[in-house]
């Protein structure tokens, strides 16, 4: 099976997320999407990040009626702080019988050469691509792109941000449909961002 994986902190999940999440399971040649759910360095404090379980159990609502997306703790028992190519190392020992792919905005690519052990990533696994707001016209000329492991895929531009949905929350205002309505029910009985 090939399985797309889409790290974030998810802090919170909204409809951005699953509108790409969706995007790559319908219109990809990936099998399953995996939300990775980030873990909460304890080295750094972060007093906005939700615990890991709480964004895991926002991430489960939202995707509760996506059969072909799945919320994943995998982050969550490997030491910290954690790299992308050790996640990937211990998917390849857990589930051998797995192709695991990234997927990531273009803006995540652009920064790709300094991720640890890069190389071994574009080695072993395939890269999926969505767009962003570009805020350089140059991002295309970047050596990366010419690799066969990089797939741009034709994904809609979202631009919705958990930042400022926090912010919104704290301010009282309504941003309901920013956020999958159980999402939005579970941060609302917790008073979270508030």
């Amino acid at each position: 099976m090939k399985i797309g994986l889409y790290f974030g902190t998810f802090n919170p999940v909204h409809v951005g997320h699953l509108i790409i999440a969706n995007h790559f399971a319908e219109y990809s040649d990936l099998d399953k999407i995996w939300m990775v759910i980030t873990p909460h360095n304890p080295f750094k404090k972060k007093k906005t990040l939700l615990d890991n379980n709480h964004r895991y159990q926002l991430v489960l609502e939202a995707v509760e009626e996506y059969p072909t997306i799945e919320a994943s703790t995998i982050e969550f028992n490997l030491p910290q702080p954690n790299y992308t190519s050790n996640t990937l190392a211990h998917l390849k020992e857990k589930y051998p019988q797995h192709e695991f792919c990234l997927i990531m905005g273009e803006d995540n690519l652009r920064t790709l050469h300094k991720w640890k052990n890069y190389e071994v990533i574009l080695e072993h696994h395939d890269i999926y691509v969505y767009p962003r707001i570009a805020d350089s016209k140059d991002q295309t000329q970047h050596e990366i792109l010419k690799n066969k492991r990089i797939h741009i895929i034709e994904a809609p531009v979202v631009e919705i941000s958990s930042t400022a949905i926090r912010k919104a929350i704290k301010a009282g205002k309504n941003c309901q449909p920013l956020l999958p309505q159980s999402v939005w029910r579970y941060i609302d009985e917790m008073n979270f961002y508030k």
